[in-house]
Formats: structure tokens, C-alpha cells, sequence
């Protein structure tokens, strides 16, 4: 049987340039804590996160860079649409997230945001570390490769 899609998870953004340009070694996930306004912008899907980056600063996790549209019914108390957002994560995540980017050389890039089955936005992380243009010349043809493989497979298959 096949299941239903529940009517409160649903995607909001996606960084697609995100595995493009960075090898993902991990990903994992994060709550974010958002005002009202965000909140009613975002189940509009309106916000962007391909620009953005996330850094662990004084203890916390923080998401910078990342924008989300302003709210028309939110007049008086709308939100800045490119504030920084802090994000939720266990001690130890955020623990062992500071020793990978301060000594693994790595980056926390956002690679979805999304809301779970719960209607609760989350934001899908990824640790990380920056390709060269080599590496992204050889996941280029990797995919083109694959692309034909299967219209190859399509055709005498």
C-alpha cells in the first residue's frame, strides 16, 4: 500500500549548488528558532538559502546569510529578512561540530529547510569541505555519464 504523504511536511528550500561545490562527509538536523512572521513566510515558501552558511560563534550554532520574505500581513511586526537564526542542536552536535570546522578544516553548509511531519521547521545541515575545480570537473562528467548510461539503457532495454 502505499503511504500518504502527510499535509504537514513539506520542502521550503533547497541549496542544490550546495553538492555541487562542497563534498557532504555528514549531514544531520537542526530546529530553528523563528518569529511569527517568519513562520507565515515560510509556509508560503518564501526564503533562500543557497547563499547561506552556518557557524558555530560563542557556544551556539548560528545560521547566517539566509533569507526569508517579508510578510504582507505583518505590518508593524514583521521580520529583517537576512537576520541571523539561531540554531538548535544537542551539546555534543554542537561540540563536535566546532572541533570539525576549527580543526578538520570543514564547513556547515545548509543543504534544505523544510517542515517535518509535525509542521515544526527544521534545516538539513551538511558538514562539508570545499571541492576544487577539478573535483567539481569530475563530478560534472560522473553525471553526464550516468545521464547517458541510462538513455543508453532506456533505448536497447
Amino acid at each position: 500500500m502505499a503511504q500518504k504523504s502527510d499535509p504537514n511536511s513539506k520542502l521550503i528550500a533547497e541549496n542544490r549548488r550546495a553538492r555541487f561545490d562542497y563534498a557532504i562527509e555528514e549531514d544531520f538536523e537542526a530546529g530553528i528558532v523563528l518569529q511569527g512572521s517568519e513562520v507565515k513566510a515560510l509556509r508560503h515558501a518564501q526564503a533562500n538559502i543557497a547563499e547561506s552558511y552556518a557557524s558555530v560563534e560563542d557556544g551556539e550554532l548560528w545560521l547566517i546569510n539566509s533569507y526569508i520574505a517579508p510578510y504582507g500581513q505583518a505590518d508593524k511586526f514583521g521580520h529583517e529578512e537576512r537576520r541571523r537564526r539561531k540554531l538548535l542542536v544537542s551539546k555534543r552536535e554542537l561540540s563536535r561540530l566546532w572541533n570539525e570546522t576549527r580543526r578538520g578544516g570543514m564547513t556547515i553548509v545548509p543543504l534544505r529547510m523544510y517542515f517535518n511531519d509535525r509542521g515544526i521547521a527544521k534545516l538539513r545541515l551538511g558538514i562539508a569541505k570545499g571541492k576544487k575545480t577539478v573535483d567539481k570537473r569530475e563530478t560534472q562528467k560522473q553525471r553526464d555519464w550516468n545521464r547517458d548510461k541510462q538513455r543508453l539503457l532506456k533505448q536497447h532495454g
